[in-house]
């Protein structure tokens, strides 16, 4: 299928989903907000460009610093969200892959969760590459491994021992591609970017027991929740039940505290 078909399916999923993944994913995405701006050196009056802003988080921890915002999402329904959230920022809407600002707009540029969801992400880093100034910086966080990201783990081989996890879904790229530091490092190289740097960031998944990440991901997600829709009501009733019990073991005072560390890449543009 073409990529065009993916970068649908994606629309219209996060179209409807900007209640629910403020409320499953606020605590968690937001946790390495700090480590990105540090990555970036947002400090007072630098201009800043979230791209791929969802419910705006890290617009306003940069706002917090001092920094002069702009959020951008190709949701509406997600620039709505944060423009409730943060009502004295600036959001909008526009792709990642073709952003309406003008040649070295910015200092710097942050994308937080976001790369896993453009359909070709070389041309989302050509965009920041284009709109920094020269000496600008980039930084951007994905998803741990999923044997790191214990979340995605349990929930995935559930899906692989009970269910199926090729359902037909518009192809996409690779969910984990970014996990790889020398994929970073290389595709960063690639469009230009000097001096890449990839860490891990230690995060933690707070879900409020007895719902577990098979319910945060079926009900805030969009691509993992579509394979999950996809299986039989007999298949993802014992996908439930097995992540429930994976579950168990990260369960303590009301919660289900999973380990979910992103990696975070940054860079500097010559």
């Amino acid at each position: 299928m073409e990529q065009d078909e993916f970068s649908a399916f994606e629309h219209q999923g996060w179209e409807k989903l900007a209640p629910l993944y403020h409320a499953y994913y606020a605590d968690l995405t937001t946790q390495s907000n700090g480590a990105l701006l540090d990555a970036l050196d947002v400090r007072p009056d630098v201009r800043f460009l979230d791209v791929a802003s969802g419910p705006g988080y890290l617009a306003a921890a940069a706002a917090a610093r001092g920094a002069n915002v702009i959020g951008i999402d190709f949701a509406a329904a997600m620039v709505e969200h944060a423009t409730h959230l943060y009502p004295a920022l600036t959001f909008r809407v526009g792709s990642a892959e073709d952003l309406p600002f003008a040649d070295d707009s910015f200092d710097a540029v942050g994308i937080s969760f976001g790369m896993f969801h453009f359909p070709h992400p070389e041309k989302a880093l050509a965009e920041a590459f284009r709109v920094l100034r020269p000496g600008g910086r980039i930084a951007f966080t994905v998803w741990a491994a999923a044997d790191r990201a214990v979340g995605f783990d349990m929930v995935l081989k559930a899906i692989e021992l009970h269910g199926k996890l090729d359902v037909g879904l518009p192809e996409g790229p690779p969910f984990f591609r970014f996990s790889d530091r020398h994929e970073c490092e290389r595709v960063l190289s690639g469009e230009g970017f000097e001096e890449p740097n990839v860490q891990e960031v230690a995060q933690t998944w707070h879900i409020r027991a007895p719902e577990t990440p098979f319910h945060a991901l079926m009900r805030g997600g969009v691509r993992i929740a579509a394979i999950l829709r996809a299986q039989s009501p007999e298949a993802l009733a014992l996908i439930e039940k097995a992540v429930s019990q994976s579950a168990t073991a990260y369960q303590g005072d009301g919660e289900v505290r999973v380990p979910m560390p992103c990696v975070l890449a940054s860079a500097r543009k010559p």
